[in-house]
């Protein structure tokens, strides 16, 4: 959840702020308006539902179905390693005796198609697996012995948590026995004096958050997943979120990993300490591995107090250069109490409309070619109030901005996130979606969208009754991280070839990263070269191999198999 918010409506009328005449603008209002302005603008806000669904990832996962096509299917030149078939009747009674020895029944699933449908197909609906073996231990001891036997045996594995990634990480590609880290879900500690979280790697994302809350701090990451995915993936996949802005990546608040590698051995490196200079600093390997290495069972993590003043601003653009002049001013007027800075297009919204995902009412009367959501978190309302108030009359002055709302309390707050939040599940209710996670220097961030469209176009794929429905772009211009999805009718050939390569390389040619905070998985493994220079690849395969010499960790994945 998030933590306490509040929405203004900024509309086209003189505006009074401390008792003096400032200027008309569409549909604005900054703090120290009169009631009834107040209220009159408020009314058109009272019918806006509020939806807190997901930022990346909707939070209401599609139930996994038989008809997803198998992996191997689509990924034909993939071929099967030299590993141990782990299912029925390869196991063998000495395999299922081990497993049995080691967790008790409801810590095991083996070969139950229906109870294994949901580990082996992710929540895109894009990948399946064929695990026939899913072992979900609750102690970092039964993980050691389970990679052990595993890696002595050469059976291949695919850790996994919540299930909530994009690229294909978390499944298996053939019959790789699924560790799912569910049961590992206890917090280990919590120091209220240096604000250090240590606990378990399946612990779920939103419940840490509110054990914090409660103690006056919050976790530094925030997803749309938040309420499935689990902590150890999300240092596994180096997760960023919507306050990357305010708090920095996990590489900087990750303090300890504990973590058991491929021969079974526990690497217990849970340290709280803010400074340790003494050698290398493993840790780093693990945070973005993708469970290529090892499975992380540990984590400890510097958590932020929580804010107790939050407001935010929605805000319309006519240009993606005022979006970015904005951005400027935000740095510049908001400085340390800014904490979000979103945005979409006009697309995005009207997909959020096409598909009822807030109601019939929507803050903003007019629509607008960009809209941009920010936020600020503070100690002292009044002095950030003041600080938002001085931002947007900036931008009004200078006219940078259109149109735009700002909240009144905290159930408006959530309305405003959830214009930003609905987007996923919008368009995952328009079709299939091909999702691309890229980031780049923020001027030439919207061309990316731009050209894709042209391109979809002159190919004649997109349109109404055509292969696409839709390009629509959106992400964190903070960090520049573009969300580009592509809703299509279904996942077909003609039109992945068309998207790729031509992304990739598009994003090499602007000085990107292919993957900005989603990971590579098995949708980007072979286009690591795109972002990576083949010296870095290589020393990232010596790694691999030195850690895991057999292979067994996460097959197929994040490095090139091509």
């Amino acid at each position: 959840m998030y933590y306490s918010y509040a929405p203004k409506i900024i509309s086209q009328r003189v505006l009074q702020l401390s008792g003096k005449n400032l200027f008309t603008r569409n549909n604005f209002v900054l703090s120290n308006i009169s009631k009834k302005v107040q209220l009159n603008l408020l009314r058109n806000f009272a019918t806006i539902e509020s939806n807190t669904s997901g930022a990346e990832i909707p939070a209401k996962k599609h139930a996994p179905t038989k008809e997803v096509n198998f992996t191997t299917d689509k990924y034909t030149y993939l071929r099967r390693k030299n590993f141990k078939e782990a299912c029925i009747p390869f196991l063998t009674q000495d395999d299922i005796k081990f497993f049995t020895s080691i967790l008790p029944a409801n810590g095991l699933i083996i070969d139950k198609e229906d109870d294994l449908m949901p580990y082996n197909i992710d929540w895109m609906r894009k990948y399946r697996g064929k695990s026939r073996l899913v072992a979900r231990p609750k102690t970092t001891q039964q993980v050691s012995q389970i990679l052990k036997y595993c890696n002595d045996n050469k059976l291949a594995v695919v850790p996994q948590g919540g299930n909530t990634g994009l690229v294909g990480g978390g499944v298996p590609v053939f019959d790789e026995i699924i560790i799912n880290t569910n049961n590992l879900n206890q917090i280990r500690s919590f120091d209220p004096i240096s604000g250090v979280l240590t606990c378990d790697a399946g612990c779920i994302l939103e419940l840490l958050d509110g054990y914090l809350a409660e103690r006056g701090y919050m976790m530094p990451l925030d997803l749309g997943a938040k309420g499935s995915c689990h902590i150890g993936g999300n240092v596994a996949t180096n997760a960023g979120g919507l306050r990357l802005l305010r708090y920095g990546s996990l590489h900087g608040s990750v303090l300890g990993l504990e973590a058991v590698l491929p021969d079974g051995t526990i690497l217990d490196n849970l340290s709280t300490l803010r400074k340790d200079n003494t050698g290398y600093d493993i840790k780093q390997l693990f945070i973005g591995s993708e469970g290529t290495l090892g499975i992380i069972t540990g984590v400890s993590i510097s958590t932020p107090r929580r804010p107790r003043a939050v407001n935010v601003a929605v805000l319309g653009f006519n240009s993606f250069q005022n979006v970015q002049k904005a951005f400027l001013t935000s740095k510049d007027e908001l400085s340390e109490i800014l904490s979000a800075f979103e945005f979409w297009d006009i697309n995005a919204l009207k997909l959020l409309k096409a598909h009822n995902i807030h109601g019939k009412k929507f803050p903003l009367e007019d629509n607008y070619p960009f809209y941009v959501l920010v936020e600020i978190s503070g100690s002292n309302k009044s002095h950030d109030d003041e600080k938002l108030q001085n931002f947007l009359e900036k931008l009004l002055t200078n006219e940078i901005v259109t149109n735009g709302v700002v909240a009144q309390d905290d159930t408006q707050i959530t309305s405003l996130w959830s214009l930003r939040e609905g987007i996923p599940e919008a368009c995952s209710k328009a079709g299939a979606v091909y999702k691309y996670d890229i980031s780049m220097p923020v001027p030439v961030l919207y061309q990316m969208v731009k050209d894709i469209r042209i391109r979809l176009q002159s190919a004649g794929v997109l349109g109404e009754d055509k292969l696409v429905s839709d390009v629509i772009g959106y992400g964190h211009i903070g960090d520049g991280n573009l969300h580009l999805n592509i809703v299509a009718k279904s996942y077909d050939p003609k039109v992945t070839n068309l998207i790729e390569p031509y992304v990739y390389e598009w994003t090499e040619q602007h000085k990107g990263s292919i993957s900005a905070e989603h990971g590579l998985g098995l949708m980007k493994a072979d286009y690591l070269g795109y972002t990576k220079s083949p010296p870095m690849i290589s020393l990232m395969k010596q790694i691999k191999q030195s850690i895991d010499p057999n292979g067994i960790m996460n097959p197929y994945k994040f490095l090139p198999t091509q």
